[in-house]
């Protein structure tokens, strides 16, 4: 076994002498690691009971929140059967997925006024009366009886069928549920996909397979002689009613317009401005004090609350939205690019200022050139962003697709909508990203990250 060599004393001393940071550390040196992370846990623990954190996971509706989830990617069909006059009759959500009169596979008229509701198949159904409903779990019945104050599950009902006060539920997992009262059954009933996501039910259109609309696209005799079928599809897809695709789209092209001018106006103001707020390019200390001064207003007041200010002043409409966006981006970019300049290679402007160019010309030959790629670089990069950011300004009344987000994420019904509209957002965000990104690697040289 090998033994450890041992340092003689007087090179042991000439080592700490030379090297007495290594040998020497300070308290913090040696446990600042320790007491910082420690620190970052008693923060996060002193927050995680400051906020409730636990009973707010616990209270949490989290079968809500899975009902939502599945709204993104599935559609909902919900009529009510409501009890009248001794019969079952079924009233439909405004949302019209059925045309009047349809033929419903799943939802089937009975002797005497009774409806039948099937989930998947004949073992999952409810069969309907006015006085009774029998519920149908993996082929086994159970009577829910109705009278005129109370609904009653029966006493061996399984966990599919709760009793909820004085109505009862029946859960189906993912191919719905049912809300039985003494009035009515609420009926849900689900399906995958986005429901006439391309055509409603008042086009020619509505229910056709793809083959069949590709034969009416290409070869089929025309529906309507005014116009050729691929036109007449592509004005039954932007109008309609239930998803409203030209309203969307064109909320969505606000939204980029909002992004683009705001940033652009940003960019034209800062550019001027950071000049003067600069000190290498302008030798006046208030000056370059009071400029600076302005650029942090202007970029310490969030987008947000802009937008909030100029709407109450404006109205609702991109004219606040591009407001807030040009505040507060003229004073993020007028900082950006002050520092920018500040740290320029004096000797080109000295060189130009050798030959007796104005302030102007040495500012123009001597210094744009430097900066000109960060400054492009810069402004791209917050138009990316900002495409985000009026997405969210949008919805407190500045216009665009944030307006139209908030409608149908209040409506708690149009969450398909909803994952439509945030699809279309991440497209353009993706897209303008890309772009950016392109312009940049050419403007710097290299691939920007």
């Amino acid at each position: 076994m090998k033994s450890t060599p041992s340092i003689h004393a007087s090179e042991r001393e000439r080592l700490t002498k030379t090297y007495p940071h290594v040998f020497h550390k300070s308290f913090m040196q040696r446990y600042g690691l320790l007491i910082s992370l420690g620190a970052v846990v008693s923060y996060l623990a002193l927050c995680f009971v400051f906020f409730n954190v636990g009973p707010a996971l616990m209270q949490g509706r989290w079968d809500r929140a899975s009902s939502y989830i599945q709204d993104w990617y599935s559609w909902r069909a919900q009529p009510r059967l409501r009890f009248q006059d001794g019969a079952v009759v079924p009233q439909w959500s405004s949302r019209g997925q059925y045309p009047a009169g349809a033929d419903i596979d799943w939802l089937i008229p009975g002797q005497n006024g009774s409806y039948t509701v099937t989930y998947g198949s004949m073992d999952d159904r409810l069969d309907i009366t006015t006085d009774k409903v029998e519920v149908f779990v993996a082929g086994t019945p159970y009577t829910v009886t109705i009278s005129q104050d109370m609904v009653t599950a029966p006493v061996d009902a399984p966990a599919a069928i709760q009793q909820d006060g004085s109505k009862v539920i029946v859960n189906y997992g993912f191919e719905g549920q049912a809300e039985i009262r003494n009035s009515q059954v609420y009926v849900q009933r689900r399906f995958m996909g986005w429901a006439n996501f391309f055509f409603d039910t008042q086009s020619e259109f509505w229910g056709k397979s793809v083959g069949e609309l590709i034969a009416l696209a290409t070869v089929g005799e025309r529906l309507d002689p005014n116009q050729s079928n691929i036109a007449n599809m592509t004005d039954d897809f932007l109008n309609n009613k239930v998803w409203q695709h030209a309203d969307i789209l064109s909320k969505l092209m606000q939204t980029l317009v909002m992004a683009f001018v705001g940033t652009l106006l940003g960019t034209l103001v800062a550019f001027p401005f950071a000049f003067i707020a600069a000190r290498n390019i302008t030798p006046n200390r208030l000056a370059n004090w009071g400029m600076k001064r302005a650029f942090d207003f202007l970029r310490s007041i969030d987008m947000l609350i802009w937008a909030l200010f100029f709407t109450r002043s404006f109205g609702p409409g991109p004219i606040p939205g591009i407001a807030a966006i040009f505040f507060t981006d003229t004073g993020a970019l007028g900082k950006v690019y002050a520092e920018a300049l500040e740290n320029v290679d004096d000797k080109q402007r000295e060189g130009v200022k050798s030959v007796g160019a104005s302030p102007a010309v040495v500012n123009r030959y001597g210094v744009v050139p430097q900066v000109l790629p960060v400054f492009i670089s810069q402004s791209l990069y917050f138009w990316e962003s900002n495409t985000r950011s009026a997405t969210i300004i949008g919805a407190v009344g500045a216009g665009g697709i944030g307006l139209k987000l908030l409608e149908a994420m209040g409506t708690n019904a149009d969450w398909d909508k909803v994952a439509y509209m945030v699809l279309l957002i991440l497209f353009v965000v993706f897209l303008f990203d890309g772009i950016s990104n392109a312009i940049r690697s050419r403007l710097i040289g290299k691939t920007a990250h």
